[in-house]
């Protein structure tokens, strides 16, 4: 066993020493920091089916995440991705800074970092679908409650669901004044204050709520290089891993009849920070264990990582009830513009050279020009009463961007050369029109069959279009970098059904069981980064998966909640994405690939003060194709990990290239097995205060990085732990603490660049004091 995994596991065997009379999970990690009224457990109430619904009831694999509970694991500046390791089979991740965050559900998710990339799990946020990977990065505050949905999500949410959704939803206007917020201060100058304040404008007819949130964080990462770079890039201390997030929210509600409710949202943000730090030769061939220090880096290139976007939104979500009926319009604009440049080889050029010339990427950028995303949802939906419930609709979809590219190459010794020169220089830049459209109809209807089984059944048909066009190629001089014969303009369609059928059947008033099949599909995708390096486009066709899933739900006590299910899934036709011998993502189509699992999740409240929870799961998934191969890692023909696939060596770009059969393996970033814990005591003071401990944990075991295995490109172990003291008043209204995220300081690989055998570390340390308050 590693020195990682022991201590992993001496943290497991603490939280279950802790946790075993009792423990609360993810799902309800919310009760685990707010005392309970009565001792029991408040009902949950969900929206999963686009009606409320007691979580109980809800035929599907699903976990609520309070907004208290998700501010207090956002209290050291992290952004969304920290939901990772608090939701069973959930996992997150990223690459490209706090503007590309990557999600996987059950295991299934997507590793490309190209900004076209689609994803099978759907962000969406206050009923507005967020389709590209950078809107899928707008930050989440003045948060209600948080949704994880797993598995295929098709009928009701549409294409690119097939792993599952995560579903924000924001406190909405009222017409009772209603204030709150959260303020937090820690290391590095790390500040978050999340707040929302609303009420009436005129009573019973026009209702305001304004929500802001402030996140930023002092650079505190030394670039060590001494000299200059070909850039002008010089060294410097803590000028890297910094940021600023602005972020506001105006929403306005208009109920001028009984029947008739109309808000009115619209947001903005504006970002600037550091692009994810790649730490080069971090994982020396042959060693999983990290090297470098977190602190210094080493970049010749990139002028120290910055990235930064404005986005501005707007919605209107209008309901009408006609008496028993109710028709929902949901209109959603977003736009965003900016940029993203990193030292992709995560080092100085100079310190790894070969035959006596220095080697490695210099830097790469991308750019978005404009974005524009359009939707339009139309739902005419029963209203809920009786044994027979029906929701009938129609969506359109429409997202259009120019997107730039630009990637030095400082591969001296390699046979080819492309985008030399500097980001000033406009011939070195590639430019891409991205177009995707879509337009759906669905339908579900559930009928309660007796006083016990209700059944359930959802369709939705669906068209999904692409097109990608090279609007200019780069250029090597006079020279065009990009084969003659390729095509500049690919067109792709995806045209499928996506279905759910389910039953949930009560066993007793405390005990529900279901059982759920379901079909959905992720729409084809067009890979243009290619064309940085001089490659024509890859593309992937339409990938469609088949999920089965039963489980329970029971409430054998007041103060006790265990929710479980298994689940197995296949994909067919899988969109995989491998790397070229530019380390550029190349698309693809596997055969298949599978997986099988269970999650579960407790939560409990003994007596009044304490509360718990936990949860986990376990996962096995593999792709099955024996015909599919990936590239390996390799800097200048010579491979830089251990393989630990069986290899053959093929002609790419007319220079051989090792390649690894991947049939059987996991696929990346879908951990084997996950858990989180969380605690909480409140002890009772004279004046009906109390003073409060708080903690939480959570881990992962063995997860695979890339499509191939290796000694290197893995992590096995991670772990993270939190812990929060502090006093509340004794009207509950405000509360101060002091708290600590990663309070061990782990050092966790969450990522690599395989050429370079970079790695990507999780957030810091964070050791702070919290400050929130709310109106009653």
């Amino acid at each position: 066993m590693s020195f990682r995994a022991a201590r992993c596991a001496l943290f497991l065997t603490a939280a279950a020493t802790i946790a075993l009379p009792g423990t609360s999970i993810a799902q309800t990690s919310a009760a685990a920091d707010a005392p309970q009224a009565e001792g029991g457990l408040e009902e949950i109430v969900v929206t999963a089916e686009r009606r409320e619904e007691n979580l109980q009831r809800v035929p599907v694999s699903l976990t609520a995440v309070q907004g208290d509970a998700l501010r207090q694991f956002q209290s050291g500046g992290e952004d969304i991705v920290a939901l990772a390791g608090r939701v069973p089979g959930l996992y997150a991740e990223t690459t490209t800074g706090r503007i590309f965050p990557r999600f996987y559900i059950r295991g299934l998710g997507n590793i490309d970092f190209y900004l076209g990339a689609s994803q099978p799990v759907s962000i969406i946020q206050d009923d507005i679908v967020l389709e590209h990977v950078v809107l899928k990065s707008n930050p989440v505050f003045d948060v209600a409650q948080v949704e994880v949905l797993r598995g295929p999500q098709g009928s009701l949410f549409g294409r690119n669901t097939t792993a599952g959704i995560i579903k924000f939803d924001t406190i909405r206007p009222s017409m009772d004044f209603e204030a709150r917020g959260n303020f937090s201060y820690g290391s590095y100058n790390t500040v978050t204050a999340d707040v929302g304040v609303g009420g009436p404008i005129v009573q019973d007819k026009i209702a305001f709520r304004v929500s802001g949130l402030y996140q930023r964080r002092d650079d505190w990462i030394d670039n060590a290089f001494t000299g200059v770079g070909l850039d002008g890039t010089r060294g410097g201390e803590d000028v890297m891993g910094g940021f600023e997030d602005r972020n506001a929210r105006l929403q306005l509600l208009f109920t001028p009849t009984e029947t008739l409710s109309i808000n009115l949202s619209g947001h903005v943000r504006d970002y600037d920070g550091t692009s994810t730090i790649f730490y080069r030769n971090a994982l020396p061939r042959g060693s999983n264990n990290p090297n470098k220090r977190r602190d210094v880096i080493v970049q010749d290139e990139a002028f120290d990582n910055p990235q930064g976007y404005t986005t501005y939104g707007g919605s209107a979500n209008i309901a009408w009830d006609f008496g028993g009926l109710t028709l929902t319009s949901i209109t959603g604009y977003e736009t965003t513009s900016g940029y993203s440049r990193g030292d992709t080889d995560g080092g100085a050029a100079v310190n790894y050279p070969v035959n006596n010339v220095p080697n490695g990427y210099g830097q790469s950028q991308g750019n978005i020009r404009d974005l524009d995303q359009w939707t339009q949802e139309l739902r005419l939906a029963s209203d809920g009463q009786g044994p027979f419930k029906w929701q009938v609709g129609g969506y359109y979809f429409d997202s259009r961007d120019t997107t730039e590219f630009y990637q030095r190459r400082f591969f001296l010794t390699a046979p080819f050369v492309a985008s030399n020169g500097n980001t000033n220089n406009p011939d070195n830049w590639v430019r891409l029109r991205n177009v995707n459209t879509s337009w759906a109809v669905f339908g579900q209807a559930s009928y309660e069959l007796g006083d016990r089984l209700t059944l359930t059944a959802g369709a939705r048909y669906t068209e999904d279009r692409k097109r990608t066009t090279l609007l200019k190629p780069a250029m090597t001089g006079a020279t065009v970098n990009f084969p003659a014969t390729a095509p500049r303009d690919v067109r792709l369609v995806g045209k499928e059904p996506s279905w759910d059928l389910s039953a949930l059947y009560e066993v007793a008033p405390d005990l529900n069981v279901y059982a759920r099949v379901a079909r959905g599909f992720r729409g084809p995708t067009i890979q243009g980064r290619s064309a940085v390096f001089g490659s024509a486009f890859t593309t992937a066709d339409s990938e469609t998966i088949m999920s089965y899933e039963l489980g329970f739900k029971s409430e054998p006590f007041s103060n006790l909640r265990l929710n479980a299910s298994a689940f197995h899934w296949q994909v067919d036709d899988i969109q995989l994405n491998g790397n070229d011998a530019d380390g550029n993502g190349v698309l693809f189509n596997a055969d298949k690939a599978d997986a099988w699992g269970v999650e579960a999740e407790v939560e409990w409240r003994p007596i009044r003060n304490i509360s718990f929870s936990l949860g986990g799961n376990v996962l096995k998934t593999e792709v099955k194709d024996d015909r599919v191969y990936a590239q390996v890692c390799a800097l200048n023909g010579q491979v830089t990990c251990t393989v630990l696939d069986p290899t053959i060596t093929r002609p790419i770009f007319g220079a051989p290239a090792v390649l690894a059969q991947i049939d059987g393996n996991p696929l990346p970033n879908a951990p084997k097995w996950q858990i989180n814990a969380a605690v909480r005591y409140d002890i009772p003071l004279w004046n009906d205060g109390a003073l409060f401990v708080s903690g939480d944990f959570n881990a992962q075991g063995y997860t695979n990085f890339v499509l191939y295995r290796t000694r290197e490109f893995y992590s096995d172990g991670n772990f993270e732990a939190g812990l929060k003291v502090g006093y509340t008043d004794p009207s509950d209204r405000y509360e101060i603490a002091a708290f600590a995220r990663n309070i061990t300081g782990e050092k966790n690989l969450k990522g690599v660049i395989e050429n370079y055998n970079a790695a990507v570390y999780n957030e810091p340390r964070i050791l702070g004091v919290s400050f929130a308050i709310k109106s009653r």
